[in-house]
């Protein structure tokens, strides 16, 4: 079944991770998104509602992996079963099979940790950036470049489309700083502010769920920038598929507030990006510096380009 053409992106997180409990231990998604020119619906909100399933099961803080299996159509709801796997004193664990039209799209597998602040503590210090309100918003960059002198008709069309995606979007993004290092490690920084449409603050329980939204914002495209892919299509140094294989999430605070604003430090910290695939890493830090999350993504990553023919499926 085809994606309705009229499938618009929510600009409320709260629509967007919205899930509907049908039985003990079972939702179903009510809203669904697929981004432009995307194989399948979001990885992010199926993140997200996954974890808004787990958390409706359990009571406590976790970290989590999940892989994605197949692409999922925004046309068919998403069934969420959540099984119950161990409770102890100080861990949880629960795992989350994401099914559509029968098939098995998305395995989460949550480990819920009951926070323990009194012991030691480190982190990573936040790199000095631009504050949240200096930084330019990704829809008005894109509508800029849109507006460049000679700039083609295709790759003006491109940018519109972006620009309309991220105003109509959940999560106001903003650029924060691009750096490439001698040795070809490249390091991207995103500020990413959640529209929640309401003044109230969410619990913590929920605002990891904003996070996972956020965290497969922007963070595969550093796999491609690393391996200088160009978004326009035609040639053989262009972008031809990009799809997410897994993707982690590790959540080190209980005091933080997406609505508030993360700056999202991106890289590509791993030896090699090959084979049409790469891994890039990412921490997420409040505005005040705090250490909130770490996060870890491999997927798929090709060039327009054309291997020996393979018989038989893989």
């Amino acid at each position: 079944m085809e994606a309705p053409t009229d499938q618009v992106e929510h600009s409320k997180i709260s629509t967007s991770l919205e899930v509907e409990q049908i039985d003990v231990d079972l939702f179903r998604s009510v809203n669904l998104f697929r981004p432009p020119r995307a194989r399948g619906v979001f990885g992010g909100q199926v993140i997200s509602q996954a974890i808004a399933s787990a958390m409706q099961c359990v009571d406590s803080a976790f970290g989590l992996h999940g892989y994605f299996l197949l692409g999922a159509s925004p046309a068919a709801p998403v069934i969420y079963f959540v099984e119950r796997l161990r409770d102890g004193r100080s861990y949880s664990t629960r795992n989350v099979k994401a099914v559509q039209n029968g098939q098995t799209i998305f395995q989460l597998l949550c480990s819920f940790h009951m926070p323990e602040p009194w012991q030691p503590i480190y982190q990573w210090p936040m790199p000095d950036v631009p504050k949240l309100e200096e930084c330019e918003l990704e829809e008005d960059l894109f509508r800029r470049r849109a507006m460049d002198d000679g700039i083609d008709e295709k790759r003006k069309e491109l940018y519109l489309m972006y620009a309309a995606a991220r105003a109509d979007g959940p999560i106001a993004v903003r650029r924060a700083s691009w750096t490439r290092e001698e040795n070809g490690l490249l390091t991207s920084m995103f500020w990413m502010q959640a529209r929640t449409g309401r003044s109230e603050r969410y619990e913590a329980p929920f605002q990891k769920c904003i996070l996972a939204y956020m965290s497969d914002l922007n963070f595969l495209t550093i796999v491609w920038d690393t391996l200088n892919l160009k978004r326009i299509p035609g040639g053989s140094d262009a972008l031809a598929m990009s799809s997410t294989l897994d993707h982690s999430i590790w959540y080190y605070d209980d005091d933080f507030c997406c609505e508030d604003g993360l700056l999202y430090v991106v890289c590509v910290n791993c030896p090699r990006a090959g084979d049409g695939r790469g891994v890039a890493h990412g921490k997420l830090y409040n505005r005040v510096g705090k250490f909130v999350a770490v996060t870890c993504q491999e997927g798929v990553v090709r060039a327009d380009r054309r291997g020996p023919e393979r018989k038989g499926k893989l």
